[in-house]
């Protein structure tokens, strides 16, 4: 386990059933990790969007007299990193902090089990939408863009609005078992409303989710978390993107054609003088 604050959290949430309202608690707080333990409960309520008795309840429903207990939890176990952390201009601070998301997300590849698992359902799934609004748009056209050279037939849904649901239905009527989601923060309502008609609809969602505690998670039966930084203006997102190539990789290994795929497109790019060498 990583000893990053925002993985201490982690472990700290896990194995307690959280409602809606502690979920985006728990996520703010993962998101903020390193200011949590100096908030008050107002200001995570604020930051959170919920109502300060709410945190105070949270704080209960993990185990502590109330939100004073837990602060004082944070404050004990919180890493003494602040004199490395100073020495560094911001720049470089977003690059430790991504390292440090890329290290949490090689430990929990240690077992590979649910990336495995994602992959053959992924494989099996066709035709294979891959959903991705506004910020998680570029990870999806990413995995879609590889995905398509080895996959039969892969439907990019990049775009929301009305018609969001009908291309969710068109996928389903012409055979497709899964969905594959990427989420990242700010969360779209529409792709919060998009996984759940996926579900009713019979299909099986698997996300990429910068938390475990993401609003997309109620609506995910195999959820994969991999952490933003947020030490810029803009999030960075090198974690899900690394982890959506591992879910290709993984995909690969359940398509029996897929070399020979890969195979054909290269000789048909040699043939066309397609890439410069």
């Amino acid at each position: 386990m990583s000893d990053s604050p925002a993985a201490r959290l982690q472990a700290l949430f896990e194995g307690h059933r959280l409602t809606p309202t502690q979920r985006r608690i728990a996520h703010c707080m993962v998101r903020r990790a390193a200011d949590v333990p100096f908030l008050s409960s107002v200001e995570l309520a604020e930051l959170a969007g919920v109502s300060q008795p709410s945190v105070t309840r949270f704080a209960v429903a993990l185990g502590f007299d109330g939100y004073p207990a837990l602060r004082k939890h944070l404050r004990e176990v919180a890493p003494a990193e602040t004199a490395v952390e100073d020495a560094l201009n911001e720049y470089q601070q977003a690059v430790e902090a991504e390292i440090e998301n890329l290290r949490h997300l090689a430990q929990a590849l240690a077992d590979p089990g649910k990336v495995e698992r994602a992959g053959r359902l992924l494989a099996a799934s066709h035709p294979l939408p891959v959903l991705g609004l506004r910020a998680a748009a570029a990870q999806a056209y990413g995995f879609s863009y590889f995905a398509a050279k080895v996959h039969p037939d892969v439907r990019l849904l990049d775009e929301g609005g009305t018609m969001l649901t009908d291309r969710v239905d068109a996928a389903v009527r012409a055979g497709a078992t899964a969905l594959l989601c990427f989420a990242l923060p700010r969360h779209p309502r529409e792709v919060v409303d998009a996984l759940a008609h996926a579900r009713e609809a019979g299909l099986t969602v698997i996300t990429v989710a910068d938390s475990p505690f993401a609003p997309v998670a109620a609506h995910s039966h195999v959820l994969l978390p991999a952490a933003v930084g947020t030490g810029l203006a803009f999030d960075t997102a090198c974690a899900p993107m690394l982890l959506g190539r591992a879910l290709l990789e993984s995909m690969c290994d359940a398509l029996p054609d897929a070399q020979a795929r890969l195979e054909e497109f290269d000789a048909g790019a040699a043939a066309r003088g397609l890439f410069v060498e």
